[in-house]
């Protein structure tokens, strides 16, 4: 039962870090517009095909979860 508790928690942190991060972007009107075309994003675009592959967004994503994960994890 105490596993379910500590999911419970862990849920409970993420929306309050994803509420306080949707707010900063809100009020001080972060613009994110280099994401997904950074250096490594593979973009092709034909005549009538667009292929986008967000390789390096997805990696940076992938560190800064992992990062907020290994956060909540050392916090309980």
């Amino acid at each position: 039962m105490s596993s379910f508790y500590s999911w419970g928690k862990i849920l409970i942190y993420i929306g309050i870090i994803m509420t306080l991060t949707g707010f900063i972007i809100m009020k001080f009107d972060i613009n994110f517009s280099w994401f997904g075309h950074l250096f490594g994003d593979i973009r092709i675009e034909r005549n009538n095909f667009k292929l986008f592959i967000p390789l390096t967004s997805m990696l940076i994503i992938t560190v800064i979860l992992n990062l907020i994960i290994f956060l909540i994890k050392l916090l309980m």
